[in-house]
């Protein structure tokens, strides 16, 4: 397996620990009767700050994890993977590592810097594999 794609499992894993560091504080807050209806109603303002917050960064890798997995699916079919795309992959991972607790904190503007750099390491494999 190369890097990246082994950076690519490490964030779907990633993706499963920031599930459940959200979902169990949610369902406590929230209670069962919310979270196994048809969820009709928003709940953020019934949430704690800490909760919502760890809800949105779960959220947010949703979306930046598409983008990823593109890259990495694009780098690694075009044969084009090589250490820097492997760098920027785990650069990639370590953003999103350290993105947790910035949000879940409220870092600012921390986290959106730590953002960018997860943001703009995904990009740097897509020009990469055109090169």
């Amino acid at each position: 397996m190369t890097p990246e794609l082994t950076a690519l499992a490490l964030a779907g894993l990633l993706q499963a620990l920031q599930f459940c560091l959200m979902a169990v504080p949610a369902n406590l807050e929230l209670g069962t009767g919310y979270t196994t209806s048809p969820r009709d109603r928003d709940p953020s303002h019934q949430m704690s700050p800490r909760t919502g917050r760890l809800h949105r960064a779960l959220s947010n890798h949703f979306e930046g994890l598409v983008l990823f997995t593109l890259a990495v699916a694009v780098v690694t079919l075009a044969g084009k993977a090589n250490a820097f795309t492997a760098a920027m992959a785990y650069t990639y991972l370590g953003a999103r590592i350290l993105y947790v607790p910035a949000y879940a904190f409220g870092w600012s503007p921390w986290r959106s810097l730590i953002w960018a750099v997860g943001f703009l390491a995904t990009v740097l494999i897509l020009i990469a594999s055109l090169l």
